[in-house]
């Protein structure tokens, strides 16, 4: 079966992934893309591209009728779906099949077969793969389920029936804790894949997420590629993925690597796959799941091979057989993958959408991404915008390069995770890599540890030079410092006021002071005292340095409107540099923070805010959807609802009202 010309259903860098790839084999490549998506980095990544109009994924991405007649349209004669959207969906490979077109993946009664989690646990349980105890009857009374959870023993796990990702998925520590899950994972799932069934697994305290690549042709041939390693997961989503596992031995490798080939065997697997298991600390694994797709973290199994995997798909998806035997397989050296996603990791890791105002991905790594400085991230889809992937001989060495790394890696003009996957990688349990669970970032990063900390002194110093010396001709500038090179310091008062990202809405920090400004130098006067600050000429790289106090400063700094974007090795910060903060008086600044605003592009879900109601600190008052992700809204102070300005199911933005308070009582 020819592939000439490849429309690749997805978004986003996977597709200039895929693009990479078949361009290399002569293969012509086909974007299509929403209305969100019209300036994407995907959409020029391809040789043709396709509107399918539409914001939500729902209107765009899982349209199977529209993917099909941009096939048609566009000539091509094969569809490779790429991860998420409809990769594992067996109606839509049925439909490219149907339409005379290759799919580039699985056939669709293996996709069905692992597409209901309840039936593919009998399945492989039938065939003798070990499988968590557990429930997946049909019964889903919730009697039946209280009674059944109650058999298994707590902690339980409540999963999905039908899909994956982490969604509609709970643990449930004891019984009166169960009703509450149950309803909430139920109406997760029923949302995210239109069926909220359920089943239950005993859960398996505190275990490792291992998972097997494993590749099979049309051919009779089923091979694997090694372990990766998911166990750093926050909300039941990878951060991290290695290969190999710290925890898998070359015996251990063997039988999970057979266990593996197994299951694609059962359902008679072609194309890319992964069997995953959850590993417990006496080397017992349980199957957990099939993805029947390429997997977000395939580069680490890519470094550590020497093989392309997307090439493997398209010679499967052709006829031809595997190119090599299991005993050719060859593992060389460790590759560790982390996932930069435009989230916060302070406030629960909520999601958050924006303009990038500045990129820059760092030299020396692998980086898989599809962003460009003015592209705007989309509240509509998956938080995730770049990865990271470092190969070094040993683990320590990849460890050390994927943490520089992270440190160059510049992303401004939205939250992301940057630091705080410096945080992970340099931690001392992760770097030993023998007391990692998929509870790790729970058990080691409490509020503390995952929230950004506040800028110090001398960020506060250089975020007040740079408003004054390195801000465009713009209301944060006084007229009479846009021609600043004089050698006669005179002072400048200065006031900003960081957005500190956080679980309670309304949270902010200002600071003011006196700035004394000469050429390449400055004297910043803060409530800290006095600091010293001077330019230091850079004739390599893109960052830029200063020395402040005697100390040696690394930053890039970039401006969205009014707002001053600072990236240090510290962190990522944003700075209100606005010259009318300055001109409103106390009052007038305590009322706007008594607004509660929208800090991200979401779906309101649910509102419990209603006028009048006396609400306590940390009371839940509105609940936003956006990039697959649920964030709750609480109340950052005690007080009474004056205004309600939203109403579930309304669409917001950034910066919109969403309540007011009155009557503050604490």
């Amino acid at each position: 079966m020819p592939v000439h010309r490849l429309l690749i259903a997805n978004r986003g860098e996977i597709v200039t992934r895929i693009a990479r790839t078949a361009r290399q084999m002569g293969i012509a490549t086909v974007a299509v893309y929403s209305d969100a998506d019209r300036d994407s980095v995907h959409v020029t990544a391809c040789d043709d591209a396709v509107l399918l109009g539409g914001l939500a994924a729902a209107d765009s991405y899982l349209r199977i009728d529209k993917l099909l007649a941009a096939a048609h349209s566009s000539g091509a004669d094969a569809i490779h779906p790429g991860y998420g959207f409809l990769s594992e969906n067996a109606e839509f490979a049925a439909a490219v099949t149907a339409a005379g077109l290759v799919f580039v993946g699985p056939p669709a009664a293996a996709i069905d077969a692992m597409g209901d989690k309840a039936r593919a646990r009998q399945r492989m349980a039938a065939a003798g793969i070990a499988v968590v105890p557990g429930y997946d009857g049909d019964d889903q009374v919730p009697a039946i389920l209280q009674h059944e959870a109650d058999r298994i023993g707590y902690p339980v796990m409540v999963k999905a029936a039908a899909g994956g990702g982490g969604r509609g998925m709970r643990l449930v520590q004891s019984a009166p804790d169960l009703p509450d899950a149950l309803r909430s994972a139920a109406a997760e799932a029923a949302k995210s894949f239109g069926d909220g069934r359920l089943i239950l697994e005993r859960a398996v305290v505190e275990p490792r997420h291992v998972e097997i690549q494993v590749f099979a042709d049309s051919h009779g041939n089923v091979l694997h590629l090694g372990e990766r390693d998911c166990s750093v997961q926050r909300r039941h989503q990878k951060v991290i993925e290695e290969s190999p596992s710290p925890a898998v031995n070359a015996e251990l490798r063997v039988r999970m690597g057979a266990a593996a080939v197994a299951v694609a065997r059962e359902i008679g697997y072609v194309g890319a796959g992964t069997v995953e298991f959850l590993l417990d600390r006496a080397g017992h694994f349980y199957f957990m799941e099939m993805n029947t797709r390429l997997q977000v973290e395939h580069p680490v199994t890519e470094c550590i091979t020497g093989l392309d995997l997307v090439e493997w798909q398209l010679r499967v998806a052709r006829g031809e057989p595997l190119p090599l035997r299991q005993d050719e397989v060859q593992l060389r050296g460790h590759a560790i993958e982390v996932r930069l996603c435009a989230e916060s990791p302070t406030d629960d890791f909520l999601p958050g959408s924006g303009t990038i105002v500045d990129w820059s991905p760092p030299t020396g790594v692998r980086c898989d991404h599809a962003l460009r400085a003015g592209a705007d991230v989309p509240a509509w889809y998956d938080s995730m915008v770049a990865k990271l992937i470092a190969h070094a001989p040993t683990r320590e060495q990849c460890i050390d390069q994927l943490a520089a790394a992270v440190d160059r890696t510049v992303l401004l003009g939205l939250q992301s995770n940057r630091s705080f996957l410096g945080r992970l990688l340099r931690h001392e349990s992760f770097r030993a890599g023998l007391d990692v669970s998929t509870a790790f970032i729970e058990k080691q990063f409490g509020e503390a540890e995952t929230r950004q900390p506040q800028p110090d002194a001398k960020l506060w110093a250089l975020a007040a030079w740079i408003s004054v010396a390195g801000a465009p001709e713009s209301e944060c500038t006084p007229s009479a410092w846009r021609n600043w090179s004089t050698s006669r310091p005179l002072p400048q008062p200065w006031r900003l006021r960081w957005h500190a990202p956080a679980a309670l809405a309304g949270a902010t920090t200002e600071m003011r002071g006196r700035l004394y400004l000469t050429p390449c130098s400055a004297r910043v006067e803060h409530p800290a005292g006095q600091m010293q600050l001077q330019a230091v000429p850079v004739t390599t790289g893109v960052q830029a340095k200063a020395v402040i106090d005697g100390e040696h400063v690394d930053y890039r700094y970039a401006w969205s409107g009014a707002t001053l974007w600072l990236h240090t090795l510290q962190g990522d910060y944003a700075f209100d540099c606005r010259r009318r903060e300055a001109a409103r008086s106390s009052e007038a600044d305590g009322a706007a923070a008594m607004e509660v605003r929208a800090a991200i592009n979401g779906r309101v879900v649910d509102v419990a805010a209603a006028i009048g109601l006396q609400v306590a600190k940390g009371d839940r008052l509105v609940v936003l959807e956006a990039m697959k992700m649920e964030h709750e809204i609480r109340a950052a102070r005690a007080g009474r609802i004056a205004d309600v300005a939203i109403k579930a199911g309304d669409q917001v933005v950034p910066g919109q009202v969403l309540f007011r308070y009155e009557g503050e009582t604490a």
